[in-house]
């Protein structure tokens, strides 16, 4: 990129947070959960059409990504390099950039089933946990599994060949919608599920999707996984 074509981009990037709606919004991200346009709108104090056309030009100029998850549509930063640009902005101000707050029912919060694998506090650290122990890691829109977490994870009881065998996506991460962060989707969420119900790490409550996670399986995740206050 020659110079001229860099002022060029350098400028319209400015150009797209200098907008105090459109800066609201991207702050309101900076947290890593996603939020819904509604959500958004509300934070930057704008009507949904007008927040629509902060979107596109958010979108254009690569700072936020859409995430598709269902009939929802989220978005959040596009990168980390995005979050760092705006760290260090917010560094010359006196902004205090407000905690997410999600208001989903206490019973859910915790655990609940999405579709056939985990979802709610206990899932995304069970996803963070994974990922940060290198167990799994990020090919494209997915996850495979590495050396390491199929050898582990066959250690916990899980049948690692008969996850992979199976036609569909091994791992993927799947938005949690109170958490606006992921957890693991796919053959592998669903594994995960059923062998933390088989060891009573989980129990399913009665006309519900909603899971408690029993004291045994507090212990034995930790143990397990290294999560700690699930």
């Amino acid at each position: 990129m020659d110079v001229e074509a860099a002022d060029l981009s350098l400028a319209a990037v400015a150009g797209a947070i200098a907008d105090p709606a459109r800066s609201r919004m991207l702050c309101s991200l900076l947290d890593g959960h996603a939020r819904t346009a509604t959500e958004l709108a509300a934070v930057a104090d704008i009507g949904a059409s007008t927040a629509s056309g902060h979107f596109l030009r958010l979108r254009e100029q690569g700072l936020v990504e859409m995430l598709v998850q269902g009939r929802h549509r989220y978005y959040r930063l596009a990168n980390a390099r995005v979050a760092q640009a705006l760290e260090a902005l917010l560094s010359i101000t006196e902004r205090n950039v407000a905690p997410f707050q999600p208001s989903t029912p206490s019973a859910l919060k915790q655990a609940r089933t999405c579709y056939d694998h985990i979802a709610g506090e206990v899932a995304v650290k069970l996803h963070d946990a994974l990922l940060q122990a290198s167990w799994i890691e990020e090919q494209g829109k997915d996850y495979v599994l590495t050396e390491k977490g199929a050898t582990l994870l066959a250690r916990v009881g899980i049948d690692v060949d008969a996850v992979s065998r199976q036609r569909r996506r091994l791992a993927y991460p799947c938005l949690d919608w109170s958490e606006r962060s992921p957890h693991i989707g796919g053959a592998l969420g669903a594994a995960l599920l059923e062998l933390l119900l088989k060891r009573g790490w989980v129990n399913r409550h009665l006309d519900s999707r909603a899971l408690s996670l029993t004291a045994k399986g507090e212990k034995s995740l930790a143990k397990a996984f290294g999560l700690q206050g699930g």
